[in-house]
């Protein structure tokens, strides 16, 4: 079962709802992406979707460590020993 709007489509694989999407490569970058997929034993989809998450994740994982360290001068911190004795360990 498909259904298009505007420009995307939507479908049901298996028992997940999934969105099927456009995008414009070069055709160098498409021949290296799927030649890539190949070798992975992947699909062309897969590959890419892999790619963007992954950015996505560590573009995330750098914002929350530049948060870290802009804060970190606020935070209190002690020697772990120091922790122990207070619980009696």
């Amino acid at each position: 079962m498909t259904n298009s709007t505007a420009g995307n489509t939507i479908a049901v694989q298996g028992d997940e709802l999934m969105s099927k999407t456009g995008l414009k490569v070069p055709k160098e970058e498409l021949r290296i992406l799927k030649s890539y997929a190949k070798i992975n034993n992947c699909s062309l989809s897969e590959i890419i979707r892999t790619a963007v998450l992954s950015h996505i994740e560590k573009d995330y994982d750098l914002r929350v460590f530049a948060e870290y360290e802009r804060e970190k001068e606020n935070v209190k911190t002690r020697p772990v020993n120091e922790l122990w004795k207070e619980l009696l360990l």
